[in-house]
């Protein structure tokens, strides 16, 4: 029996990181690329998912990555590289939507929707249309949500973090982290509660608490994967 620690596959991706970092700081600039490849399509998720914009995620996502790059001298690796591109991200995502009103109403072309809708109706016609409403009444309710509740979803939920990670990035306590995801799921649910008590006035089929769930596994499934349509420069 091999004495040989065994390594993780996030202590493994971690390092390779390191090393992107350390040749980047060192001038290799073919080593930033690398990184920009590596986190590009998750960080563009997140501004994607934080603002329903696609034209500010591709703008958050290219500003972050430069402000990164340019910063990169002052990145002391004491956490890592994707929990400050990351941290870069939500405060450059948070910034726009204080700079755009909140619009209640999520609107049909909504990329989040569309995404959602695409990946869960699995190429049925039907299927995409009696989810296309339930879904974008759950995208209401989520845009309902603080920005710290949000954020907190969208890392831990969509991103994947643990808790442990996503309060790093958040600069907060893991027990805040759990806390915030209890508080926003319940917030949703009541969102959607209300809704539900009106459609039933109208007759109309009421939401259940699994398709809170529903889209949460669709997007999961989405987020790592959405492209970006332009390229930072």
């Amino acid at each position: 029996m091999s004495g040989k620690p065994q390594v993780s596959e996030a202590q493994r991706r971690g390092a390779e990181a390191a090393e992107l970092v350390a040749r980047a700081k060192a001038g290799d600039t073919a080593a930033f690329d690398e990184l920009v490849r590596k986190y590009r399509p998750r960080v563009y998720s997140l501004a994607l998912t934080l603002t329903g914009q696609a034209s500010d995620a591709d703008d958050i996502t290219q500003d972050a990555f430069l402000k990164a790059y340019h910063k990169l001298p002052e990145f002391e690796g004491r956490s890592e590289f994707f929990t400050w591109i990351y941290r870069i991200t939500l405060h450059r995502a948070l910034n726009a939507k204080r700079d755009r009103k909140r619009m209640r109403i999520v609107p049909l072309d909504d990329p989040r929707l569309l995404a959602a809708v695409a990946v869960d109706s699995h190429g049925n016609p039907e299927r995409a249309a009696q989810l296309r409403d339930r879904y974008r009444a759950l995208l209401e309710a989520f845009d309902q949500l603080s920005s710290l509740l949000q954020t907190t979803v969208v890392l831990t939920t969509l991103q994947g973090l643990s808790y442990k990670e996503a309060a790093v990035v958040l600069e907060t306590t893991e027990g805040t982290v759990a806390w915030r995801i209890h508080e926003a799921r319940r917030k949703m649910r009541d969102y959607l509660a209300d809704l539900d008590a009106g459609r039933a006035r109208t007759r109309r089929r009421p939401m259940s608490d699994s398709a809170v769930f529903r889209l949460e596994k669709a997007l999961m499934q989405l987020m790592p994967v959405v492209p970006s349509p332009a390229a930072v420069g």
